[in-house]
């Protein structure tokens, strides 16, 4: 079993450099403080990113959403845009890699006079990592598929902890991907505090009935770029979506259905709470949506 962030191993990742704090270093000497405030407390945000054929994939939009994310929590990253930007292009030239690689970037608090809640122990300079490897998805997914368990972990309104933030806080999230795992299933499907389909763990969810792509409002899900992408796609190429308060129950009925993230871009589903659903795998709108997605990424690169 593995969910959509598996990936193939490349044996050029044990060379390839990381950014911490301005310097350059090997994965195995990379080290934070253990009163880093993102170690005792998760208390940060991050940017998954993708390098393709020489473009680093809606960067604009990663960034928005990073910077977004970091001053919803009162956290100054201390670089601006173009410097930060210029940072990640230093790491990937120096690791001469030029396609076919993901980046994680993670901005936390920083080290802290003690390890408590308080931020105003902050002892003044976040901490700045970035890695970057040679990762691409596993190529048996997408004619696999994921097997998807709906969990009794519920995702959060934004008045309780906003779904939008790509916080390190991930352990709600972990405990749904575990309760799926325990039944056997590759990810969790989660619903929003009404009971509607909301997200899966670590990705968002869609899918298809008499050829109409389905999702949620978006109210109680990740705030994903991909997820963004896909809707503006299916406008697009005048491809019928709706976006709607759906019960568990109409997915089990879905012709076709895939998540949606940065790593893996669209990665289809086979099946829900036991119940295979009935296209081949890719089916034949998640294919063209694919397509569609493809040429996007590569127009990104012109």
């Amino acid at each position: 079993m593995a969910g959509s962030q598996d990936f193939a191993a490349d044996p050029r990742n044990a060379t390839a450099l990381l950014y911490l704090n301005g310097d350059l270093v090997p994965r195995d000497q990379a080290r934070v403080s253990i009163f880093d405030a993102g170690f005792v407390l998760g208390d940060g945000v991050w940017e998954g990113l993708r390098l393709h054929k020489g473009a680093l994939a809606f960067l604009d939009q990663h960034l928005d959403r990073l910077y977004w994310g970091a001053d919803k929590i009162g956290l100054d990253i201390g670089l601006t845009r173009e410097a930060l930007t210029a940072e990640i292009w230093r790491l990937l030239d120096h690791n001469g890699m030029k396609d076919g690689a993901h980046l994680r970037l993670m901005i936390t608090r920083g080290e802290k006079a003690a390890a408590n809640q308080d931020p105003r122990n902050w002892l003044g300079r976040p901490t700045i990592v970035i890695t970057a490897e040679y990762k691409l998805p596993s190529p048996e997914i997408v004619t696999r598929g994921l097997s998807l368990h709906t969990a009794t972990i519920r995702c959060t309104p934004a008045e309780m902890f906003d779904m939008r933030l790509n916080s390190h806080s991930r352990l709600n999230l972990i405990t749904a991907l575990l309760e799926a795992i325990k039944v056997g299933a590759d990810e969790a499907l989660m619903l929003d505090p009404h009971g509607y389909v909301s997200s899966c763990n670590a990705t968002n969810f869609f899918w298809v009935r008499d050829g109409e792509v389905r999702t949620s409002r978006g109210d109680y899900c990740f705030n994903g770029v991909t997820r963004g992408n896909v809707i503006r796609l299916c406008e697009t190429h005048g491809i019928p979506i709706q976006l709607a308060d759906f019960p568990v129950e109409d997915t089990w009925e879905a012709d076709e259905a895939f998540v949606t993230g940065t790593f893996g871009g669209l990665t289809p589903v086979r099946s829900i709470d036991g119940h295979a659903l009935k296209a081949g795998l890719p089916g034949p709108v998640t294919l063209a949506l694919r397509s569609h997605y493809e040429a996007l990424k590569d127009a990104e690169a012109r």
